[in-house]
């Protein structure tokens, strides 16, 4: 494959930039696209959906004109979105960059995704059993869903860490995996398989109050950038809070104020701490103390980060991996 300044590009060559939400992910890839001659595959969970931009921190039209985007708004919100799918989208990008003689870059805070690809990843192939998830629809209606949560964290509690407890469809999916398998559903994502790539993981981290005050003001910019707005046009077609990537935080909470069910205060106050703990639930999936993840401060002055992450790209690339 033709490279990047001399350096050739190898077939299984895949740089993957992770990290917790409002990090700096998506301009750093974007700087490192352009440095490489590579293309972004999105990695997040909830920029696939089509008319979820200002609250998902999709990457802008100026950041998709400077390097080309992948699997960034391909869904409608009513659209599932799981990991088969994720990983169907990805590896047909990545043939299709590799093709072009490009460099494929992953940049996404769902590490279920991010982990799967690097890894060779694979999904069981279970039908959905109905009688089986109305049971449990069931009994979270009556005992509530933190009860789904726990039975989950019993039998895999690395898999029960990435779910928010709120989100019942995915608790039941990862219970219907258990339940057909006998395995944990943290192994089909993160370790099944041979590792298809030797990727080089790029993580971005920030000290911990320093990353929620960025998480904070991201939100009020959010607001004064229409996200309220945003929110109001999805309800209009029929998408309701708490269900689908509507239980993303900002969506769900800005969904029930519009709904008169809570205080606008209140909405944007629940959104921050919902975000925080997501970023706590991200930092499960890409610890700190992970060996295969290179760590660059991101507090760090944006030029001194780029240049460090692009010396490592730099490396990787000469050295085969």
């Amino acid at each position: 494959m033709a490279g990047h300044r001399g350096i050739a590009l190898t077939a299984e060559r895949l740089v993957c930039i992770v990290g917790p939400t409002a990090v700096g992910k998506t301009a750093l890839a974007v700087a490192l696209a352009r440095r490489f001659g590579g293309e972004i595959i999105n990695a997040d969970s909830r920029q696939a959906y089509r008319g979820m931009t200002i609250g998902t921190a999709k990457p802008t039209a100026a950041e998709q004109s400077q390097a080309r985007h992948h699997l960034v708004d391909v869904l409608a919100p009513s659209e599932s979105f799981g990991l088969g799918r994720f990983l169907e989208l990805a590896r047909a990008a990545l043939d299709e960059i590799r093709r072009r003689g490009r460099l494929p870059l992953v940049a996404g805070g769902t590490g279920q995704f991010v982990w799967a690809l690097a890894n060779g990843g694979s999904v069981p192939r279970i039908p959905p059993d109905p009688a089986f998830r109305a049971a449990l629809e069931a009994q979270a209606e009556t005992d509530g869903p933190d009860a789904l949560h726990r039975q989950l964290q019993q039998v895999d509690p690395a898999r029960a860490a990435s779910i928010d407890p709120r989100n019942v469809r995915r608790v039941i999916r990862a219970l219907e995996i258990h339940r057909v398998t006998g395995r944990r559903p943290s192994e089909f994502s993160a370790s099944a398989g041979r590792p298809a790539t030797n990727p080089l993981i790029l993580g971005l981290t920030l000290e911990r109050t320093a990353l929620y005050q960025r998480i904070d003001d991201r939100v009020d910019r959010m607001l004064r950038d229409g996200l309220l707005e945003e929110v109001a046009v999805l309800l209009q077609a029929g998408y309701l809070p708490g269900q689908g990537p509507m239980s993303s935080p900002g969506y769900r909470e800005l969904g029930l104020y519009l709904q008169g069910e809570m205080t606008l205060e209140a909405a944007v106050a629940r959104t921050k701490t919902q975000t925080h703990r997501l970023a706590r639930r991200q930092y499960t999936w890409f610890k700190l103390n992970d060996e295969r993840i290179r760590w660059l401060d991101a507090a760090a002055p944006a030029p001194a980060a780029v240049e460090q992450a692009a010396a490592a790209v730099a490396e990787y690339l000469k050295s085969g991996g």
